[in-house]
């Protein structure tokens, strides 16, 4: 199950690029600033949300295009005679809403969540267990939807609700209390889901970690720090309870807006945060590993690995290698050059890309 037939059109700096032939292993070579993490932040946009730069759409368009871009793809799955055929793409009459297609009928982004379980490791994600709890978050929360598509959903209702009774408590007049009971219970109802997702996913994944070895790559230990109770009755009587706190406040201090994840590195019983650049690396390389292994049993799975080779050892290289070879993903790396990536050049399909030029290679 691949996805081939990639076009890129008006995407970044790629006028009209187009991939074919794609196999278990992809590789983009070329210079920095050539189109290579264009082209996956391209096939990030198969999954919901914002891709793996978190872009605004006005961001994605090419300077030289019409005001818009499109990115089309064919998705082969063998229980299906016929290729699966997605595309997303954003209008210039509409530059802020990026549209979906599924076989030709229009679909949303979430709906893309049904067909792919997509996941990716860039250089800046190096700096996640040192940037902000929301940072994390994101993170947990892409890590579910690869898995339930439906979280996504409980994600964005759960702010809406939220962002409305912030706006309440804020104000200068007191809210009327029925109609706090009426947005707490849309909060309660959807930030359970939101919540029990999370940490479901963290505990499994934890799980996944745990019978790993320490090495080649550093084994972490994850935590799920809940910012409120799981459960939807009592997150609802923690809402109700820290009304005049939060008023006080003029925002919510209580629920799974408040989440995090605590990571330590399990040889030493080391936070994350404290560990050398090299340790925290391994761990989300163990991390990614884990997680794609886990989404490829449920739906057709999309690695994107960025430069994931360049500040790897031989020896932890081919570990990588080796474990991508027998997960079940399709994987996309890119690299400045070929010679790190030597032990699956016959495996892989290659591309050169080159100023938004891409020219197939092997």
């Amino acid at each position: 199950m691949v996805l081939d037939r990639i076009i890129l059109s008006h995407f970044r700096n790629h006028a009209e690029t187009r991939l074919d032939g794609a196999g278990r292993f992809n590789l983009l070579v070329g210079e920095n600033g050539a189109g290579k993490t264009n082209i996956l932040e391209a096939v990030s946009l198969f999954a919901p949300g914002r891709g793996l730069r978190r872009a605004a759409l006005a961001e994605m368009t090419g300077n030289d295009g019409p005001g818009g871009f499109t990115i089309g793809a064919s998705l082969m799955v063998e229980t299906r005679q016929e290729a699966v055929r997605l595309g997303t793409y954003c209008e210039a009459r509409h530059p802020g809403r990026r549209r979906v297609k599924v076989n030709g009928a229009n679909g949303t982004a979430l709906s893309l969540g049904e067909w792919l379980a997509i996941g990716w490791l860039t250089p800046a994600m190096d700096r996640l267990f040192a940037d902000s709890a929301g940072a994390r978050r994101r993170y947990i929360d892409r890590l579910v939807v690869a898995l339930e598509p439906g979280h996504a959903r409980n994600a964005s209702r759960y702010e809406a609700a939220l962002r409305e009774r912030n706006r309440l408590l804020g104000g200068d007049d007191v809210p009327d209390p029925a109609w706090l009971d009426g947005i707490e219970a849309q909060m309660a109802e959807y930030g359970s889901d939101l919540a029990q997702g999370r940490a479901r996913t963290i505990g499994t994944l934890g799980e996944a970690l745990a019978i790993l070895p320490d090495e080649p790559f550093a084994r972490p230990t994850l935590t799920y720090v809940a910012g409120g109770p799981l459960a939807r009755d009592d997150l609802i009587v923690a809402l109700r309870d820290g009304r005049a706190r939060d008023r006080a406040a003029s925002r919510t201090l209580t629920g799974p807006h408040r989440d995090d994840l605590e990571v330590a590195m399990a040889g030493k019983n080391t936070p994350a945060a404290r560990c050398s650049t090299g340790e925290q690396k391994a761990m989300l390389i163990a991390i990614t590993l884990a997680h794609a292994e886990m989404a490829a049993q449920g739906r057709p799975g999309i690695l994107l690995l960025d430069e994931v080779a360049a500040h790897l050892d031989p020896v932890r290289r081919k570990a990588l290698f080796d474990r991508l070879r027998d997960g079940g993903a399709q994987v996309w790396l890119t690299g400045t050059e070929r010679a790190p990536f030597e032990a699956i050049e016959e495996e892989a399909a290659i591309w050169r890309v080159d100023g938004g030029a891409v020219r197939r290679v092997s």
